[in-house]
């Protein structure tokens, strides 16, 4: 799995406890983010490069694009070009948000790449079109989690001014349209609420993976040989940076960080 840096993370920490026994190959380009400003056909040449990397280099079975950016960027290409099963994050999270609102308003909060691709708004449309959805581009947001700076003060105001067309908009479900900002859950969900649920496509995700290695007869059985399943952790950037921040943000797991640098 790929993202553009630490909020892919939420997504291998949901695979690795739904799916111990399965190999995980997490590459953060933290070299390159954030993703969200860039221009599409950017972050589509990005996904395009480290897919190959994974495929070729880690012979992973699935890919999965665990950036909603590069989900709305470049997923129907990525299955076009690539032989594995390809999965993003975008459907699920929509599936997931359908399934918790109460009044049909949804909140959807993403990058300006995310937001500005109108992905979301077409994944509603084709999977739930009575539901009445209001999107939010929150850029700053990313930033702030790539420091580690979940709970300042400064968070919590940005995230006043951000939220407050949806608040207006009466939505009883938000939607967390980026796989940085679970991290930010508890700034969000003082903000909007507890009367407001938030989703994450994090574990609607790893839901899907099981479904399809199921399907496809890919999956590692519980008590294989192998044992539990390894877990390696790629960083464009700065792998001490990487190292220290995501082993706080994912867990006991994330010890070691390969460097990797483009050409």
């Amino acid at each position: 799995m790929f993202d553009s840096g630490f909020g892919g993370l939420t997504v291998a920490r949901a695979l690795i406890d739904l799916l111990p026994d399965e190999d995980v190959v997490y590459f953060g380009d933290t070299g390159r983010y954030p993703y969200g400003p860039r221009p599409l056909d950017e972050v589509r040449a990005f996904s395009r490069q480290i897919t190959r990397l994974l495929v070729e280099r880690h012979d992973v079975k699935m890919v999965v694009v665990a950036c909603n950016t590069a989900s709305a960027a470049a997923l129907e290409l990525l299955r076009f070009e690539f032989d594995v099963p390809i999965l993003g994050v975008i459907d699920p999270g929509v599936r997931a948000a359908v399934s918790a609102t109460r009044n049909g308003r949804v909140g959807v909060i993403g990058t300006v790449g995310t937001i500005g691709s109108g992905a979301y708004q077409r994944s509603f449309r084709s999977l739930s079109p009575a539901s009445r959805v209001v999107c939010a581009a929150c850029p700053g947001f990313v930033e702030f989690v790539e420091r580690g700076e979940t709970r300042t003060e400064q968070v919590h105001v940005l995230a006043e001014r951000l939220l407050s067309p949806l608040q207006a908009a009466g939505v009883d479900t938000l939607l967390l349209g980026c796989t940085h900002y679970p991290f930010l859950a508890r700034t969000l969900g003082d903000v909007m609420g507890r009367e407001v649920v938030l989703v994450s496509s994090a574990d609607e995700t790893a839901f899907e993976v099981r479904s399809i290695l199921g399907e496809t007869g890919t999956g590692r059985r519980s008590g294989a040989e192998s044992g539990k399943g390894r877990h390696t952790f790629v960083s464009s950037g700065d792998v001490e940076w990487f190292r220290r921040l995501g082993s706080q943000l994912l867990g006991p797991e994330l010890i070691e960080v390969e460097a990797w640098q483009w050409e």
